[in-house]
C-alpha cells in the first residue's frame, strides 16, 4: 500500500483472496485510486482483467469467493456513497429529473450482462452470484437505469432455466428486487412459480422459496411445496411460512392440511421445525392465546389434528404453564355446563391426556385438572341427558342441527376423557359402569355416541364373559325395553258397567227399604225373600266392581315389547360390534354371543336399511373370527353378500373374508367347498398358475374353489369402483406377503394396477402397493422368485396394450427397473451366506435371452438388452457359461446395432470376469494388473456401482426419497445451502489455509507472460 493509502489494482484482489483481510479497507482504498484518476477507463479495463480469472473457476474456493464479495462490495459503495450527495440538492427536482448511475456501475453492469451467455458454466454462474450481491447490496431506496432494470431482468429470466441448477440458483436470487407482487403479469413471479412446480433440482426449489414474494398468487404454490420430496424443501417452507405468512392470511382449510402434514412428516427434522418455528410464530401472532388457535382450525371438523397441535404445543412448554388460566375450572376441578365450549373441552382433554402420558410424574398434577370419577361420571350423565333429539322437521333447521352437532362433539370429547379418571377406587368405577350402563340403554343418547360409550364401559371391563353379560343385558333392555300397555279402554263396555253398577245398587236400596218395611208389618216371609234377593244383589254388584277393577288394571300394566326400527337395530349391533373386537381372539363363542347371532345379527342381514345391514355384516366376520365352524357355515353368505349387494356393504364382506382366509388359511375352504356360491367363472388358460397355495395346505383345499375366490378378486381389481378396488388390492398383498397364496399373474396384476394411471389419485392405494412390493420381495428368496415369474407376464401386457388402453401411458423402463431392482439378492433381509449360489438374477436373464431368442426382431429386444446389462449375475461357472452361450446365440441372430453392442458388451463382461477368477485363483499373490483396472474403469457396465445407479432411478421413479448426490457432479450442487449461515472469521481463515487454488499464480503468470 502507499503512502497516502491508495493501492492498484492488482494488489487489491491479491489481498482480497486472504479472509484475514478487512475487505472495507480495500474498498475505500480502491477507491481512493480511482477518484483521483481523470480518465476511468483504463481502470475499468484492468479491473475487468483480473476478475475474469475468478469468473472462470466454478468451483466454490474459499479464496474465489472473497474475490468476489470484494467486487460486490467495491462496486455498490459507488452507489451508496452517491446516494447521499443527491439527495438533498435534488429534493425539489425530484420528479424533474432522476439521478443517473455511477459509470463504474454502468461499467460492471454491462460487462456482466454481456458475458451472462457465455458457454462456460463457471462464467455464467459467476455473472449471476455478481449481479445477486450487487442487488443485494444496494440500498432500500435505491433506483437503476429502467434500461437497466430490463435488461438484467430479461437475462436473468433467461439463466433460470439454464442447464446447471447452481446457475439457475443464483439467478432466481438476484431477481429478488425485481419482483412486483402487485403486478398480477409479472415474469419473476410468473418464473419462480413454474420454478416452484417443474424444477428437478431441490436447492434451485429452495432457492425461490427464500426469496418469492408471498401473494394470494404465490401462496397455494408455496403450500404445495409442504408436500416436496425433499425434507430440506419441506422445512424451509414452514420456515418461510412462519416468518412471512399470517395466520389470518390461510384458510381453515390450508391451516389444517399445513398441521396435518408437518405433524405426521416422515422426517423428524420437519416435526421439528413445525413445534419450533410455526406453531410459534401462530401463537405470538395471536397474543399467545391457544383457544383462538382452536377456533381458526374448527376443530369440529379436525379433532385429531386439533389434539395433535396442542400436544405438540404442550411439548414445548414447562408444565407449570399448562395450569394456568387457559381453562376456567370451578371448585369441583369441571368447567361449568354454561361455559364449555368446542375448543374450551378440546383443550381440556388434550391437557388431561398429556398429563396423563407423563405416567406417575403427573398424577398429581392431573388431580387438579379433573375430579373424582363419581363426580365426573355424574357429570358426564347430566350432560348427555340434556343433548335434545331433534325430530324430522326440526332437523330441517340449520340453526337447531349446528346446535345439536356441537353438543354432540362436546359430548365425544367429555367421554374420551373417562380414560383419564383415576378409576383404581372399586366406589368411582362402579359408578361410571353403571352410568355408562344407563346411558347406553337411554333411548335419548345420540347414536353417534354408542360407539365410544361401549368402547369407554369395555375397558372398564377386564374380563371377557363380565363384558359379553353386561353388553348382552344392555341390548336385551335396548331392544326389548319395558313398557306399559297402552290398550285402549271400550267406553262403551265402561259406560254399560257403570249403569249396571248404578242400577244394582238402587236395587239394593229399594229391597232394603222394603225389607224394613216388611218387618215393620211382621210379614216375615216377605222379608227373608227380601234378605236373599239383597244377597244376590250385593253379589251382583262385587262381581260388576271386580270386573271394573281388572279392566283399570289391564290398562296398567307393563310388558316389554320388542323393537324392529332402523335406529335401535343399529344402536344393538354398533354394541355388539364393539364387544366382538375388543373380545380377545381366543374367547369361543359362547350361549349368549350364539343367541345375539341367532336373534340380532343373522336377521339384521337381511334388513331393508343399508346401515342396519352393513353393521351387522360387521358383526358377523368379527363374530366368525372367533369360531372356525362358525366361519365354515357362513363363508358362503359373505361371498354372496361381495358380490351381490351394495358397495359400502361389499367393502365390508369382503374385508371379512380377507381376514378369515388371513387367519385360518385356504384350510377353511376344504369342508365348506360344496356349498360355496357359483362365483365368476374363466377361461383355463387364464386360471392356469393363478394361485398357488402353501404346501402343507394343498392337499387339503380344492384348487377349484380358491382359484374361483381369486378369480373373484381379480375382477374386483378392475371394478370402476375406486374403494372397492382398493380394498382388494390391500387384502391380495396381506395374502401374499403372509403367504397365503403365492402367484405371479397376480403380482403381475398389482403391478399394473400401481402403475396403471386410472389409478393416480388413489393415494391410498398407490401408498400400500408402494410398500408392500418392497416389503415383500425383501422377505424371502422365495418372493422374489415369484417377482421373477411375473416379469416377463406384466412387460408382455404392457408392450401389447392397445393406444386407447391408459397402460399405454406407462413408462416400460420403469417398470422393467422396478422388477429388476425388486429381485436384486443385496435387498434381501437376510441374504444367503452363499456367495456361489445361483441368485434370481441368473434365472431372470436366461427368462430374458429365452424371450428375445423366440422373434429377435421383435421391438422389446432392445428393452431386454439393456435389462441385462443391470443384472446382478452370480459367480456360479456353469450359469455363466450357459448365459454366455445363450448370448452368443442371440448375437447371431440379432439385426438391431444398439442390442449388439449391449450383447457384445455382456459376453466380454462374462468372459473377463471368468478370466479374472483364473487368474487370482492361479496366483493370489502376485498384484494386479494395472490394465484390468484401467479397462474395468472405461467400461461403465463392470462397476460394481451400477446395480446402485439403478437403484436410485427406480426410487426416482416412484417418488422414493434417494440419498444426496452432491458428490456426484460439480455442476449439480456446491454445498450450497438457502439460506447461507456465514461462518466466523476463523473458520473462514481455516477454510483458506487449507484450500489448493489461489488466483495468484495466475495472475503472476499472465503478468510474466506479458
Amino acid at each position: 500500500m502507499t503512502a497516502d493509502n491508495e493501492m492498484d489494482i492488482k494488489e487489491a484482489f491479491q489481498r482480497s483472496q486472504k479472509g484475514h483481510n478487512n475487505k472495507a479497507k480495500l474498498v475505500a482504498s480502491l477507491k481512493s485510486r480511482y477518484d483521483k484518476l481523470e480518465d476511468k477507463t483504463l481502470f475499468h479495463e484492468e479491473f475487468v482483467h483480473y476478475l475474469k480469472y475468478a469468473m472462470i473457476v466454478y468451483k466454490r474456493e474459499p479464496a474465489v469467493e472473497n474475490v468476489i464479495e470484494f467486487v460486490a462490495r467495491f462496486a455498490a459503495s459507488f452507489q451508496s456513497a452517491s446516494k447521499p450527495e443527491e439527495e438533498e440538492p435534488q429534493q425539489e427536482m425530484e420528479e424533474e429529473e432522476e439521478p443517473e448511475d455511477h459509470p463504474f456501475l454502468s461499467f460492471i453492469f454491462n460487462f456482466l450482462l454481456e458475458s451472462h451467455k457465455a458457454n462456460s458454466h463457471a462464467v455464467r454462474f459467476r455473472v449471476c452470484q455478481l449481479i445477486n450481491k450487487l442487488l443485494g447490496s444496494m440500498a432500500e431506496n435505491a433506483q437503476i437505469d429502467d434500461d437497466l432494470f430490463d435488461r438484467i431482468h430479461q437475462a436473468m429470466l433467461i439463466r433460470v432455466t439454464d442447464k446447471f441448477p447452481n446457475v439457475r440458483i443464483q439467478a432466481a436470487l438476484a431477481m429478488t428486487r425485481l419482483q412486483q407482487p402487485s403486478d398480477p403479469d409479472c415474469p419473476t413471479i410468473n418464473a419462480y412459480m413454474l420454478i416452484l412446480e417443474n424444477d428437478t433440482n431441490a436447492e434451485v426449489r429452495r432457492a425461490v422459496l427464500s426469496c418469492i414474494a408471498m401473494s394470494p398468487r404465490t401462496l397455494p404454490k408455496v403450500l404445495k411445496r409442504s408436500q416436496d420430496i425433499k425434507e430440506n424443501v419441506r422445512k424451509l417452507v414452514y420456515q418461510v411460512l412462519a416468518d412471512k405468512v399470517h395466520i389470518k392470511a390461510l384458510t381453515i382449510a390450508q391451516r389444517v392440511n399445513l398441521l396435518q402434514q408437518g405433524l405426521h412428516d416422515t422426517s423428524e427434522a420437519v416435526k421439528e421445525v413445525v413445534y419450533s418455528h410455526l406453531l410459534p410464530a401462530w401463537l405470538l401472532r395471536l397474543d399467545g392465546n391457544v383457544i383462538e388457535l382452536l377456533h381458526r382450525l374448527d376443530v369440529e371438523n379436525c379433532a385429531e389434528t386439533a389434539l395433535n397441535t396442542l400436544k405438540a404445543i404442550f411439548r414445548c412448554k414447562p408444565t407449570e404453564e399448562l395450569l394456568q388460566n387457559r381453562i376456567e375450572l370451578d371448585n369441583r376441578k369441571l368447567i361449568p355446563v354454561d361455559s364449555l365450549t368446542c375448543e374450551n373441552v378440546l383443550y381440556w382433554r388434550a391437557m388431561c391426556e398429556f398429563i396423563k402420558g407423563k405416567g406417575d410424574d403427573g398424577d398429581e398434577m392431573l388431580d387438579q385438572v379433573l375430579p373424582d370419577a363419581s363426580t365426573y361420571a355424574n357429570y358426564l350423565c347430566g350432560y348427555l341427558k340434556a343433548v335434545p333429539v331433534l325430530s324430522e322437521e326440526q332437523r330441517a333447521d340449520y340453526n337447531q342441527l349446528e346446535l345439536v352437532m356441537t353438543r354432540e362433539f362436546i359430548s365425544q370429547q367429555l367421554i374420551h376423557l373417562i380414560a383419564c379418571l383415576d378409576t383404581n377406587e372399586e366406589g368411582g368405577r362402579k359408578c361410571v359402569v353403571a352410568v355408562l350402563q344407563d346411558l347406553l340403554a337411554l333411548p335419548e343418547t345420540p347414536s353417534s355416541l354408542i360407539f365410544l360409550l361401549t368402547e369407554k364401559l369395555l375397558t372398564l371391563i377386564p374380563d371377557d364373559n363380565r363384558r359379553i353379560q353386561t353388553v348382552a343385558e344392555i341390548i336385551s333392555d335396548v331392544r326389548e325395553p319395558i313398557m306399559e300397555a297402552n290398550q285402549p279402554v271400550d267406553e262403551n263396555e265402561s259406560r254399560r258397567q257403570q249403569v249396571q253398577l248404578a242400577e244394582v245398587k238402587v236395587r239394593i236400596m229399594e229391597a232394603k227399604q222394603t225389607l224394613e218395611d216388611c218387618i215393620a208389618a211382621q210379614e216375615f216371609n216377605r222379608a227373608a225373600e227380601l234378605k236373599d234377593s239383597i244377597t244376590e244383589l250385593e253379589n251382583h254388584r262385587n262381581q260388576i266392581i271386580q270386573e271394573i277393577a281388572e279392566s283399570n288394571q289391564a290398562a296398567d300394566k307393563e310388558v316389554r315389547t320388542e323393537k324392529n326400527d332402523p335406529e335401535t337395530l343399529l344402536r344393538c349391533l354398533t354394541m355388539c360390534a364393539e364387544l366382538l373386537k375388543q373380545m380377545n381372539i381366543k374367547t369361543r363363542i359362547g350361549p349368549t354371543t350364539s343367541a345375539l347371532m341367532s336373534s340380532l345379527i343373522l336377521p339384521s342381514i337381511a334388513n331393508a336399511h343399508p346401515a342396519v345391514r352393513n353393521m351387522a355384516v360387521v358383526c358377523l366376520g368379527t363374530c366368525t373370527l372367533h369360531s372356525k365352524d362358525l366361519a365354515k357355515t357362513h363363508l358362503v353368505l359373505l361371498l354372496q353378500i361381495a358380490q351381490l349387494d351394495e358397495v359400502k356393504i361389499r367393502i365390508s364382506a369382503l374385508r371379512a373374508i380377507i381376514d378369515l382366509l388371513l387367519l385360518f388359511g385356504f384350510q377353511l375352504l376344504s369342508e365348506s367347498a360344496g356349498t360355496l356360491p357359483a362365483l365368476p367363472s374363466q377361461s383355463p388358460d387364464k386360471l392356469e398358475d393363478e394361485a398357488t397355495a402353501p404346501t402343507e395346505e394343498k392337499a387339503d383345499v380344492p384348487e377349484d374353489t380358491a382359484q374361483s375366490i381369486l378369480v373373484m378378486l381379480s375382477e374386483f381389481l378392475d371394478s370402476e369402483v375406486s374403494d372397492l378396488r382398493t380394498e382388494t388390492a390391500e387384502g391380495l398383498a396381506k395374502l401374499m406377503y403372509s403367504g397365503r397364496i403365492s402367484s405371479a399373474k397376480m403380482l403381475s396384476r398389482l403391478v399394473l394396477l400401481w402403475y396403471n394411471p386410472v389409478t393416480e389419485d388413489d393415494t391410498r392405494l398407490r401408498h400400500c402397493l408402494g410398500i408392500f412390493f418392497q416389503l415383500y420381495a425383501r422377505e424371502s428368496r422365495v418372493h422374489q422368485e415369484v417377482v421373477e415369474e411375473s416379469f416377463l407376464p406384466t412387460i408382455r401386457t404392457l408392450m401389447n396394450a392397445p393406444a386407447t388402453s391408459p397402460l399405454a401411458e406407462v413408462d416400460i423402463n420403469n417398470v422393467v427397473e422396478l422388477l429388476v431392482e425388486l429381485t436384486r439378492t443385496s435387498i434381501l433381509i437376510k441374504p444367503s451366506a452363499n456367495t456361489e449360489e445361483v441368485c434370481v438374477h441368473d434365472y431372470l436373464a436366461v427368462r430374458i435371452c429365452g424371450e428375445m431368442l423366440k422373434d429377435p426382431t421383435a421391438p422389446e429386444v432392445r428393452l431386454y438388452a439393456k435389462t441385462l446389462s443391470n443384472l446382478e449375475l452370480s459367480r456360479d461357472e456353469t450359469v455363466r457359461k450357459d448365459l454366455q452361450t445363450l448370448l452368443q446365440q442371440l448375437a447371431e441372430v440379432v439385426k438391431d446395432r444398439v442390442c449388439l453392442r449391449a450383447l457384445e458388451k455382456m459376453i466380454h463382461q462374462l468372459v473377463d470376469a471368468k478370466e479374472q477368477a483364473e487368474l487370482m485363483s492361479a496366483s493370489a499373490l502376485q498384484p494386479l494388473d494395472v490394465n484390468a483396472d484401467e479397462a474395468a474403469t472405461d467400461d461403465p457396465s463392470k462397476s460394481a456401482k451400477r446395480p446402485k445407479r439403478g437403484q436410485r432411478k427406480v426410487c426416482t421413479a416412484k417418488g422414493g426419497r434417494k440419498p444426496s448426490r452432491r458428490a456426484e457432479s460439480s455442476e449439480e450442487s456446491d454445498g450450497e445451502n438457502v439460506p447461507v449461515v456465514r461462518p466466523s472469521r476463523r473458520a473462514k481463515t481455516a477454510a483458506l489455509d487449507k484450500t489448493k487454488m489461489d488466483l495468484n499464480a495466475l495472475i503472476n503468470q499472465e503478468a510474466n507472460v506479458s
